[in-house]
């Protein structure tokens, strides 16, 4: 599933809309975006040119069939809820390492508005650990046409790519800023899309 025909499904389906604050940086870089949707992966994956591997949580697989052939198609690194993801890490790290470029939803799992007190390090500490860019995205729209119920409908999706953020430092604290950076983007750009965080 290459983006261009992503895209093209996703603007005849749902009227799929895809906006740049800047060119992506070359690879290697981490992505990060908000999580409404299992629809999510496929816009964001839509929205750069480079192919994405994601990291996906391992309880994904086995319970929708389109879901699992999305996840092989990208090359996914599956990742268990339940204990530490140490030869995930490695894998995406290695990915990163050999030029490619990762994916995560730092908040972990699905919800039905976005906060950013639920995001995780784990993409930021990625992107400060390999030292490589964060690309922040932020995805509306998809928690209407197929949200937390796993109900279908119509309705309009919105993707928006932000300008890359950098680590700055390689210590916790970095970490925790760009985490924190990240949320505040992704939060600005919801509001400003008429979107309501924290709902």
């Amino acid at each position: 599933m290459t983006p261009p025909l992503v895209r093209g499904v996703g603007r005849l389906a749902w009227r799929l809309e895809i906006r740049s604050a800047a060119p992506p940086p070359p690879p290697p870089f981490v992505v990060a975006a908000n999580h409404y949707s299992f629809l999510d992966a496929f816009v964001v994956a839509a929205s750069l040119p480079s192919r994405i591997r994601f990291l996906a949580l391992q309880d994904l697989y086995g319970n929708h069939g389109w879901v699992d052939f999305a996840l092989n198609a990208y090359g996914a690194i599956p990742v268990s809820r339940n204990t530490v993801p140490l030869r995930p890490v490695r894998s995406a790290l290695q990915h990163l390492d050999d030029g490619g470029v990762v994916g995560l939803f730092p908040e972990g799992t699905r919800h039905w508005a976005f906060d950013p007190r639920n995001a995780r390090p784990g993409a930021a500490w990625l992107a400060t650990r390999a030292g490589v860019p964060l690309v922040p995205i932020a995805i509306s729209g998809t928690d209407g046409v197929l949200g937390v119920d796993n109900k279908l409908r119509r309705g309009s999706i919105h993707v928006e790519v932000g300008a890359s953020l950098r680590p700055e430092g390689s210590d916790r604290n970095a970490v925790s800023d760009l985490t924190a950076r990240w949320g505040e983007w992704v939060e600005h750009r919801l509001l400003a899309r008429g979107s309501s965080p924290m709902a």
